[in-house]
């Protein structure tokens, strides 16, 4: 079965993301929203993606349990081709509604903040927890998640790794709205028809203008982003923090 589900509801595309329980991401997961959004970019019959989860978490962040590049060169080009993908996924042309339920983290916190609205539950947790692991922010964070909460709450929440719920995100403008995790999928959903409702060429349009550059400032901070991943994946720092963070224990980081 394909990691990503699509279905629709009247002008509403439904992306499901489907690696349960998790959902953690690879570049193939990555592809496919990237693909499904381009699709619906090219339907004029689909006006908004639903961009939703199958399982506890929306997405708990990157795949690290498989096979990984044996080189640091071929470390940083799986990574620039997974931000690629990502990149893709910001160029998308019509309004994202994210329904966010268990964990967004890391990566997948980026994904959640690609979207244009967040609906989540109080038990959702939200977290740019690189620095947890030794590593630099990705996926464009530096830029999104500032534009959300401001330059020194969103530095607090990378320099701590410290995870949000849902009625703290709500207060410091991570998400639209906090529901009941039963009524998530509906709620969200609702959103997404109501924008659904107005003139699709309007909301295109509407909606161009107010992230006018974003996807091109996210791709050029992407670079960056990469360049410090790349230098801090080789230190024994991002080793030790993936095994504490795989172990459930406190890191034992030594600067090097």
């Amino acid at each position: 079965m394909s990691d990503l589900l699509i279905s629709r509801v009247g002008h509403v595309q439904v992306a499901e993301i489907n690696r349960p329980p998790h959902n953690y991401f690879n570049k193939e997961l990555m592809t496919l929203i990237a693909e499904a959004l381009i699709a619906a970019d090219a339907d004029p019959d689909i006006r908004v993606t639903l961009l939703c989860a199958n399982g506890k978490s929306f997405c708990a962040g990157a795949d690290f349990s498989g096979p990984q590049p044996e080189t640091p060169e071929a470390r940083r080009a799986d990574s620039r081709a997974l931000y690629n993908e990502g990149i893709r996924i910001f160029q998308a042309k019509k309004p994202i509604v994210a329904a966010v339920q268990g964990h967004a983290i890391g990566g997948g916190l980026g994904v959640a903040l690609a979207a244009d609205y967040r609906i989540a539950t109080p038990e959702t947790s939200f977290s740019a927890n690189f620095t947890r692991l030794g590593f630099h922010p990705g996926f464009g964070l530096t830029i999104t998640l500032p534009e959300l909460v401001g330059r020194t709450r969103a530095s607090l929440l990378m320099l701590t790794g410290r995870r949000v719920k849902g009625e703290e995100a709500l207060e410091i403008g991570m998400c639209e709205a906090v529901v009941p995790l039963e009524k998530l999928r509906d709620e969200a959903m609702k959103l997404a028809q109501e924008i659904a409702e107005s003139a699709p060429l309007a909301v295109k349009s509407t909606r161009a203008t107010l992230r006018a550059g974003l996807a091109e400032r996210v791709e050029e901070r992407l670079k960056h982003e990469l360049d410090e991943q790349s230098w801090l994946r080789e230190t024994e720092d991002f080793a030790e923090g993936v095994r504490a963070t795989a172990e459930r224990r406190v890191a034992n980081f030594k600067a090097r």
